[in-house]
């Protein structure tokens, strides 16, 4: 005789839809957030207030004294000084879009989740994943507005430091849902095999990537050596550590980050192709085929000179080969679910 269900079990498919709808909304946030800086419209808004700040804007009078904050920074009176108040309420609206949505997730969070634990839908082992989830969205806030900080003084963009943590730690944030996701209701073990640390180092690649690509992001690295597949006309361009110290080269250099990023893009594809080869899993294939489709687009981005929608389609195409590494990590990993018909 068949055990009945318990009130967690029978709500798992709820649980996981939910974690689901917020992954979607934090790639959508992610994507919202390359539209703002590939358009400058980062610093737009330089208080961070946030309650009052959910509230755009109303009439004429509370846009020019937003645009009058605006034009007290560097990036107004150094680099958009003649700027039309209609060219202001342009990247306004982008910059406001990206808190709004960041402001939206913690609530489709935040009021599932009372419900859930009102009604006791949510099992015991998820409890800590599901806090460590919450306190890094706070986290993330706090980070995006430390770094809008850092060019609202001395500077006419943001720190690239600080863009590629922000983008860094969406990513994890975004990949951590997904692995909570996937595992509702399942038993996974410990990584034991090579294929299984290699599927795990893959997840880790990725997310270094997408960091090195905040740098690129950050330098405007992809504007410049829009060649392929020799960079400046050479396939090891001189000028790479021309920078003292030599570290520096690696996050202030923008010859040096787009070269990474590149040489990183080659290792991780080979990787994928390996994994695939050695592990002969559909969801290894997927994967190195996202590796392959992401290069592409990758280097139609740079000679496009990052044209707005390549470049996003691109930002797009790194959040999911992210999701297929983890996937395929969950399936390399996954033992059993308690109730299959539930997975």
């Amino acid at each position: 005789m068949e055990q009945p269900l318990t009130p967690s079990q029978a709500a798992a498919p709820q649980v996981r839809l939910w974690l689901y709808v917020i992954a979607f909304l934090v790639f959508c946030m992610i994507i919202v957030g390359g539209a703002t800086r590939l358009t400058d419209s980062g610093l737009s808004i330089t208080e961070w207030r946030p309650l009052l700040g959910a509230i755009p804007p109303l009439n004429e009078a509370d846009w020019l004294a937003a645009f009058e904050k605006y034009q007290l920074i560097p990036e107004y009176q150094i680099q958009n000084r003649g700027m039309e108040l209609g060219d202001f309420k342009f990247i306004y609206w982008w910059e406001w879009t990206h808190r709004f949505l960041g402001r939206f997730i913690g609530v489709a969070f935040v009021v599932p989740l009372l419900y859930f634990a009102l009604t006791r839908k949510i099992e015991h082992r998820l409890w800590p994943r599901l806090l460590v989830l919450f306190v890094l969205g706070g986290l993330q806030g706090a980070l995006g507005w430390y770094m809008v900080s850092s060019g609202l003084i001395d500077r006419i963009d943001v720190s690239q430091y600080r863009l590629a943590a922000h983008l860094a730690l969406a990513a994890s944030i975004f990949a951590a849902i997904l692995w909570v996701a996937v595992g509702t209701n399942a038993q996974r073990h410990s990584p034991s095999s090579p294929d299984d640390w290699f599927a795990l180092s893959l997840v880790a690649l990725i997310l270094l990537q997408i960091a090195a690509g905040g740098f690129v992001a950050g330098l405007d690295a992809g504007q410049g050596y829009a060649t392929w597949p020799k960079m400046d006309g050479q396939w090891i361009p001189s000028g790479l550590l021309q920078m003292a110290p030599g570290w520096r080269n690696f996050f202030e250099n923008a010859m040096t980050v787009q070269f990474d990023h590149r040489l990183l893009a080659y290792f991780i594809l080979l990787a994928t192709l390996i994994h695939a080869w050695r592990s002969f899993a559909l969801s290894a294939m997927i994967l190195a085929y996202a590796v392959f489709t992401q290069a592409c687009l990758g280097v139609l981005t740079l000679l496009l000179h990052v044209q707005l929608a390549v470049a996003l389609v691109h930002q797009a195409g790194a959040m999911i080969v992210l999701a297929a590494a983890i996937w395929n990590l969950h399936k390399r990993l996954i033992i059993q679910s308690p109730v299959p018909d539930l997975q």
